[in-house]
């Protein structure tokens, strides 16, 4: 079912919207954007970390899941239900399918352990049957490694993964793991893998470049700072 009203399907990782503004500004103030000197899963240093895990309260994550619906209906994308990845995509998936549904979109939703269960029912997934085309709900992608998971178990159930929500598309350089045990610099970040390999239309809801763009409007030395830091940043491993 189309979730928009309008005809227009705009690509939202693209756009600079003042949705992708508010959440930018909503991730600083809530603690879960920080700036500073972090080691990502890559091993790079970055000058900023989106940490999904800190939106920890009630009324954090209920705002979070508004960001997420707004987005989803602005995108036009279509979807039969939603799949929260387990760990953190089954809070985000849950409180994404109570937002939708309060804005009038209900939609069935389910989640995957990490380790069968063996009594009761059974098995790894849980909630609603999966069926038809299945948005996964994320919170960023790094390399799409837990996008192919997800869409392997869906695929097993019989249904169509058809497209993934995230919080952030740092737009960065994945990497591919070695032999030697270190990693390579790919010349496409994850969300061009998942779009253009895997076939998977991808909503986000805000991008680096409108990191970029809040920063820009921001006074002080301290936010001027960052902005040149994540720009060096970009300039090295930024794509698309």
């Amino acid at each position: 079912m189309n979730l928009s009203s309008t005809s227009a399907n705009p690509d939202p990782s693209k756009q600079s919207s003042a949705l992708a503004l508010d959440f930018v500004q909503f991730a600083i103030e809530s603690g879960v954007l920080r700036f500073g000197q972090f080691k990502t899963k890559a091993g790079r240093q970055s000058p900023y970390f989106f940490n999904a895990g800190l939106f920890d309260d009630g009324a954090k994550l209920g705002r979070l899941a508004q960001f997420y619906a707004q987005a989803l209906v602005a995108s036009g994308m279509q979807f039969d239900m939603l799949f929260g990845p387990a760990y953190k995509g089954i809070p985000l998936g849950a409180a994404v399918a109570v937002e939708l549904a309060r804005m009038g979109h209900n939609r069935p939703f389910a989640y995957n352990r990490k380790e069968a269960k063996d009594h009761g029912e059974g098995g790894t997934l849980v909630g609603a049957p999966l069926q038809g085309r299945v948005l996964i709900v994320d919170d960023v992608m790094s390399a799409g490694t837990a996008a192919r998971e997800s869409i392997a178990l869906i695929q097993a159930a019989g249904a169509s993964a058809h497209a993934v929500a995230i919080a952030l598309d740092r737009q960065e350089m994945a990497t591919e793991a070695q032999p030697d045990g270190k990693t390579r610099d790919l010349p496409h970040s994850a969300v061009q893998y998942v779009r253009q390999t895997l076939g998977l239309q991808v909503c986000a809801i805000a991008t680096l470049d409108d990191l970029l763009t809040y920063l820009q409007a921001q006074s002080g030395d301290a936010m001027g700072e960052h902005r040149a830091q994540v720009l060096a940043y970009r300039a090295r491993y930024g794509v698309g």
